[in-house]
């Protein structure tokens, strides 16, 4: 176990890179203040030092808000009380650091508003029925049910979604008029699409599906259930995001 203070004081911190990378993105991004004391806290529960990105936005950030509001990005806690819950809250770390505590399945990084979520793979990710390497990235695919290995490190995967190339990777997934409709969501809200967005209704005209603002719990629910309806077994755990911190 690694103390705080060998955690925060690197020689070659990553934040002044990252909020570099903040200001020169071409994509729309909201910095979110963090909590200095939730940032601590969630920095010795990660055992990550502020040296790596994962460990430079929990220690310093509250979060970001990315292209229009799609996507959720999450920090170490807001410092304002907004709506976007932490990594501690997301992934339920214990109250007090606890050396032997590990995520459920993997640490939960980041939701878009369609349910879609951003996952970090732990030491072993077959035994948690997930694709992908140790320590690269997933992403939760709410239009397949199903886990996609990114195949890149959390760092790589903060400045690819920086870059401007999430048009590509959600194609097919957004409609006309997109960014007006999740720019006025509550950060506590995602939406929801019907005829659901697996269904060949939605995949084949997504523009004329009905939408509607729906708590993320709901919405990540959803997923849940029509893993097991559907017979793809239960995906696991996909972020707590309840105001009580309970799923």
């Amino acid at each position: 176990m690694r103390q705080l203070s060998e955690l925060t004081d690197v020689d070659e911190p990553a934040w002044p890179i990252l909020q570099a990378e903040f200001a020169g993105s071409p994509v729309a991004v909201e910095m979110l203040p963090g909590d200095p004391g939730q940032g601590r806290a969630s920095l010795l529960q990660l055992q990550v030092g502020a040296g790596s990105a994962l460990g430079a936005m929990a220690l310093h950030s509250g979060g970001l808000i990315v292209d229009h509001g799609w996507l959720r990005v999450l920090g170490g806690a807001a410092s304002d009380g907004a709506a976007l819950p932490g990594l501690a809250r997301v992934n339920r770390f214990p109250d007090a650091f606890d050396a032997a505590w590990r995520p459920t399945d993997a640490l939960v990084v980041g939701h878009d508003v369609l349910g879609g979520v951003f996952a970090l793979n732990g030491h072993d990710p077959a035994a948690c029925g997930r694709p992908g390497a140790p320590g690269q990235m997933l992403y939760f695919a709410p239009d397949s049910l199903r886990w996609e290995a990114m195949e890149i490190g959390y760092g790589t995967w903060l400045t690819w979604l920086l870059s401007g190339r999430l048009e590509k990777f959600y194609d097919g997934l957004r409609w006309p008029g997109w960014q007006s409709e999740s720019q006025a969501l509550d950060l506590s809200r995602g939406i929801a699409v019907y005829p659901f967005l697996w269904s060949q209704e939605a995949q084949a005209d997504l523009a004329s599906t009905t939408r509607e603002p729906v708590p993320m719990p709901e919405l990540l629910g959803l997923s849940v259930d029509f893993c097991r309806q559907a017979g793809l077994g239960d995906p696991g755990f996909l972020g707590s995001l309840s105001p009580e911190g309970r799923a």
